[in-house]
């Protein structure tokens, strides 16, 4: 049986942004770091996007960025910049890729292609099981996400961010490759909180996707059909090849994730709650955790005393207590803040790096009452 300091489970955006900063870190050569993952990494299996001011140590795997963003609402058409910020995607194949290549480099790092079917804590240890082999570890970094363990609890509310996108090849020039379009609720809402999302790389060739903020996701025709009908009617377009499509569903909750870690075991990424509980996006936010957690590390404290709950996650669960309940006032809200406020204090605030007064100015720009609302039933 081998025994390290650090195993890492799971080798997506969580796993290898943490392994990449340990193995980078001078205080941590002395540390033997196991990564294990079910999956060789690859396929390209899914999409992550940020946004940034200016240029960021991503850049060089970057697919595409953007300077400008279009939102659309029932009233509200917007086509803006967003300098200093740039949208920037990235690849998940192309992500594997770099940060593989880096982590084979350091010499007290292994990676490991085996599926981990049990953690167990010990009193000094934790044991890692896979189906052929076991190893302990003084630490573990877990990003093994149990969507049942979060729904099954009813304190806070659990929406879901789902979607499918194609990505299309048009015959004729469609599409500004300088602008993202970051929301069009301008398609039909049906109750819910309904959005398309386009990523232009060329003037023929997009990721367009239908994406939704509520509880339950839809059968796969409804997603597709939307596309489709958003290509033709929104778009003009009907001449148009699918290359690729993609399909995810990220958690919207602020449950407390923490509350999972113990001493030597800890939850990161998705599992984590390491996802923005009111957007879903996910990447930014790890890589800022990540950095944050390696400064712990070097503290050498129990791993359940890294959390801190900050006003952001407040802010985050009224907005999901009122989608939970009136799951139709996204659009409303998401509008009022466009329409109000400048695109580049929004992507701020969801960066969540405002001052109290810049977190004022957007919550006076949203609808009150049904804020006060949630507020009221929080407090009593």
């Amino acid at each position: 049986m081998s025994n390290y300091d650090y195993i890492i489970i799971g080798a997506g955006a969580a796993g290898l942004l943490l392994a990449d900063a340990l193995g980078n870190d001078d205080f941590f050569a002395s540390k033997s770091i196991l990564i294990l993952d079910k999956d060789d990494k690859t396929k390209n299996d899914r999409t992550w996007c940020f946004w940034e001011k200016g240029n960021g140590k991503f850049d060089d795997v970057l697919h595409k960025r953007w300077p400008n963003i279009y939102f659309a609402g029932k009233e509200l058409r917007l086509s803006t910049s967003i300098g200093p910020y740039y949208y920037k995607m990235l690849r998940g194949i192309d992500f594997y890729m770099c940060f593989l290549d880096k982590i084979k480099e350091y010499p007290n790092i292994i990676w490991a292609q085996e599926q981990v079917i049990n953690i167990q804590e010990n009193e000094n240890s934790v044991l890692v099981s896979t189906p052929t082999n076991q190893f302990t570890g003084a630490k573990v970094f877990n990003s093994i996400f149990d969507y049942q363990l979060v729904k099954k609890q009813k304190k806070y509310p659990v929406l879901q961010q789902h979607f499918l996108g194609w990505f299309v090849k048009t015959k004729r020039a469609v599409f500004n490759n300088e602008e993202a379009t970051f929301m069009d609720f301008s398609i039909p809402q049906m109750g819910n909180t309904r959005f398309m999302y386009v990523l232009p790389f060329s003037e023929t060739e997009a990721l367009v996707e239908y994406t939704l903020f509520s509880e339950d996701i839809l059968e796969k025709a409804e997603y597709e059909n939307a596309i489709a009908d958003y290509l033709e009617q929104k778009l003009g377009c009907t001449d148009y090849e699918i290359l690729e499509k993609e399909t995810g569903n990220i958690p919207m909750t602020s449950y407390r994730f923490n509350k999972q870690n113990s001493d030597r075991i800890m939850n990161i990424g998705i599992a984590g709650g390491w996802a923005k509980a009111s957007t879903g996006f996910t990447f930014y936010n790890t890589s800022k955790q990540v950095n944050l957690l390696v400064e712990f590390l070097k503290k050498e404290k129990p791993l359940s005393k890294f959390y801190k709950r900050g006003k952001y996650w407040y802010y985050d669960l009224l907005l999901l207590d009122i989608l939970y309940k009136n799951n139709h006032l996204g659009q409303s809200i998401f509008e009022a803040m466009f329409k109000k406020r400048s695109p580049q204090l929004i992507l701020k605030f969801l960066d969540e790096d405002t001052t109290i007064w810049e977190d004022l100015q957007i919550i006076s720009a949203c609808p009150k009452l049904p804020f006060l609302k949630a507020l009221w039933h929080r407090i009593f």
